[in-house]
């Protein structure tokens, strides 16, 4: 039986199966079966800044209800600044205790202010690591790219002056160039990196000429972006690298691990195949292995990464250009009709 233990943001897990941010992982019975399955950590769901302000501007507005009512009852309910998401944070400390998996926390601010004041207080719940989420949704053109990477640096640095926990980030991968953004974060001492954050894009429904929110889950071969990223980064930064975006069978997880990821987070697969993916995939994870002699996840781990392979040219543009030269091999595989 082949070793899979792998370690991610410092912390030494069983093997390199980590279950994302979802839903799943807020259910006792759901979090029971994937402890049982064998996933080797969770991250919590996230908190978002609109759960933060919206619970400050409900908990004001319930406060000064009746302030002005009535003379004799302006002091009734006395002010104070806002209780914060508790539930969010007390459903989080719960499942710490509850579950001998290392948990992830997860949070999504915009104002500097509650990324610090919020990081310490996930920290406080007793999670092992706080995951970031940096991503720009664009709605002006008057803002520089610099200023977003800009302000996410700064962000970063006070969140990990702010705990004494590992701290990753989720990145998008919509930057001119993520890899100098990487590398910036990985010279702050950013512990890990999570490729990568899918933004959630709208659609419309032409019959009733609307905009709908469908289920934002991923499909196979979701996954190369961040296989390609994830080549290029192994053997070259400090921080750890979690591929998560279409990782849905043992194969796809492999895959993640040949380019050079320290670990995979499954959320999709979960949901459309059960949560008795993960023993699926860890056994052909495990078969495999076994299959090709590999002791340990380190014996082949980014053996395919671009730092470790004797191609030069192997995550550069002549290989795109060698597809576009050979594009009649389409034909062989899909005979037009």
């Amino acid at each position: 039986m082949a070793d899979l233990k792998t370690t991610y943001l410092g912390l030494e897990l069983k093997n390199p199966l980590i279950v994302g941010a979802s839903n799943l992982v807020m259910d006792d019975d759901a979090l029971a079966q994937i402890e049982a399955a064998g996933a080797a950590a969770i991250v919590y769901k996230s908190l978002f800044e609109e759960q933060i302000q919206l619970e400050r501007a409900q908990l004001d507005d319930n406060l000064n209800e009746y302030n002005e009512r009535h003379a004799e009852m302006v002091t009734l309910f006395p002010k104070i600044e806002h209780a914060g998401p508790d539930k969010h944070l007390m459903n989080l400390a719960r499942v710490v205790k509850n579950t001998n998996l290392p948990v992830i926390g997860s949070l999504n601010c915009v104002y500097d202010v509650t990324w610090n004041e919020y990081a310490k207080k996930l920290a406080d719940t007793g999670i092992a690591a706080l995951e970031l989420n940096f991503y720009a949704n664009p709605r002006d053109d008057k803002k520089a790219g610099k200023d977003i990477v800009e302000h996410q640096l700064a962000i970063l640095k006070k969140v990990k002056q702010a705990v004494n926990i590992p701290v990753s980030v989720k990145l998008s991968p919509f930057y001119t160039n993520i890899l100098k953004v990487i590398a910036e974060m990985d010279h702050l001492g950013c512990d890990g990196f999570v490729l990568f954050n899918r933004i959630f894009q709208p659609d419309i429904d032409i019959e009733t000429e609307e905009l709908v929110f469908p289920w934002f889950l991923s499909n196979h071969g979701d996954y190369r972006l961040s296989l390609r990223y994830a080549g290029m980064l192994a053997g070259n930064i400090n921080g750890s690298i979690v591929a998560n975006t279409g990782i849905l069978t043992g194969t796809d997880a492999i895959q993640m691990l040949l380019a050079g990821a320290d670990a995979v987070q499954v959320v999709t697969t979960l949901y459309k195949n059960g949560i008795g993916q993960i023993k699926n995939i860890l056994s052909d994870l495990n078969q495999w292995m076994d299959k090709k002699e590999y002791a340990t996840i380190g014996d082949f781990k980014g053996k395919l990464s671009r730092k470790k392979m004797n191609d030069p040219f192997a995550y550069k543009r002549s290989q795109y250009v060698d597809i576009l030269m050979k594009s009649e091999e389409i034909f062989k595989k899909y005979p037009m009709r």
